[in-house]
């Protein structure tokens, strides 16, 4: 079975850096486009960052500071989060779409197909 688990999380300062991984596996890992999105307490589901056959997409919040990534076999994704701010705290998930979609539509958590069970990420100030 499909399978996205999540890993990296943690407690750090503000100022401070994270990286965090998305292992693929059961058949997702041959994908068109990994992606991250975040959710804070109280707050709806917002899109990160992601990384497709095509490119790259940030959200002009963390533009400059996250870098996403993917490895050779294309099974795992990054996050790499530095300079990191409180209001970055949020359960972080990963997401899979298998088929090509526009860059614009790969913003959206419609686009896709599986989900991980999330990783937490709390910055203190």
């Amino acid at each position: 079975q499909v399978q996205l688990v999540e890993s990296g999380g943690g407690l750090v300062q503000a100022g401070g850096s994270l990286r965090l991984s998305c292992a693929a596996s059961g058949g997702a890992e041959r994908n068109y486009a990994m992606a991250w999105f975040r959710q804070a307490p109280g707050k709806e589901r917002e899109f990160v960052a992601v990384v497709s056959r095509d490119g790259y997409n940030y959200a002009d919040s963390v533009k400059g500071r996250f870098t996403v990534s993917r490895d050779g076999a294309k099974n795992t994704v990054f996050l790499q989060m530095n300079s990191l701010k409180p209001e970055d705290t949020a359960v972080y998930y990963c997401a899979v779409r298998l088929t090509w979609a526009a860059v614009a539509y790969l913003t959206s958590g419609r686009a896709y197909d599986y989900w991980g069970q999330g990783t937490q990420v709390s910055v203190s100030s």
